[in-house]
């Protein structure tokens, strides 16, 4: 008999969760159309964001996209046909292919960050110890 913890949702929480959700839909939204600013659908964007810190082994990318590796491969593939990525072996294990964004692939990334200017903006608005209140909150909420 498994027992089944209830929580009770109180109309603060209703309210944050509704807050929550119209950042991330408003977030999106500008995030799409920086992407087609660039020609670039929001997928190729998001990919090309991960790419521009690091190399990443492709079947990671999926994971990190919550995609099939075919999808992956495919959006990898017009990537790399505009010059924005390129596949390397892995130094660590020459079976495993990691994608990585180029010179161009990263300053294009840069760009999107830079035109992001919904969360900047109200951020803008806060201060030093609100940010930082705010990010150990958006931490927190993460860890649970």
């Amino acid at each position: 008999m498994s027992t089944q913890k209830t929580s009770r949702i109180d109309p603060l929480t209703l309210e944050v969760v509704d807050l929550i959700g119209s950042v991330v839909a408003r977030y999106h939204e500008e995030y799409e159309e920086a992407a087609a600013e660039h020609a670039l659908t929001g997928a190729q964007a998001r990919l090309l964001g991960l790419l521009s810190m690091e190399p990443v082994p492709m079947r990671r990318l999926a994971q990190q996209l919550k995609c099939e590796p075919s999808n992956v491969t495919g959006i990898v593939d017009r990537l790399e046909a505009r010059g924005l990525v390129e596949r390397r072996p892995d130094p660590a294990d020459r079976r495993v292919k990691l994608a990585a964004a180029t010179a161009e692939g990263r300053k294009v990334a840069r760009g999107l960050r830079e035109s992001l200017n919904f969360a900047r903006e109200p951020l803008a608005g806060l201060s030093d110890e609100e940010r930082l209140a705010l990010r150990d909150l958006l931490r927190r909420m993460l860890d649970a």
